[in-house]
């Protein structure tokens, strides 16, 4: 979990770390399903700021409804080094669903 600040950054350099990325890391940033997902790319327009801090573009962050303060669940998978952001409104939906499933749903 880590917190947006009022500029869109996320400073969680342990992730950063696990992801091995690096100031001169070129990233493309986008939104999918409510979520937004960071994924390295020779042609991204993105990268890390010079304190290793990643900033979410405010058309994202206005996509997916992110203000600052907002705390997101990061999941990162470093060997295909992508970074999914869930955003509370993201992790509200899950919640919602595996709750339907897992306490049968419509069933009476």
């Amino acid at each position: 979990m880590a917190a947006i600040d009022v500029s869109g950054r996320i400073a969680d350099r342990l992730i950063v770390h696990a992801l091995g990325w690096t100031t001169a890391t070129r990233l493309h940033i986008y939104e999918d399903a409510g979520l937004i997902v960071v994924r390295l790319s020779p042609h991204g327009v993105f990268t890390l700021t010079g304190q290793l801090h990643l900033h979410l573009p405010a058309a994202v962050r206005k996509w997916c409804g992110l203000k600052a303060g907002e705390r997101v669940l990061l999941a990162a998978d470093a060997a295909a080094g992508v970074l999914v952001v869930h955003p509370p409104a993201a992790l509200d939906q899950m919640i919602v669903q595996a709750h339907t499933l897992a306490l049968g749903g419509d069933r009476a």
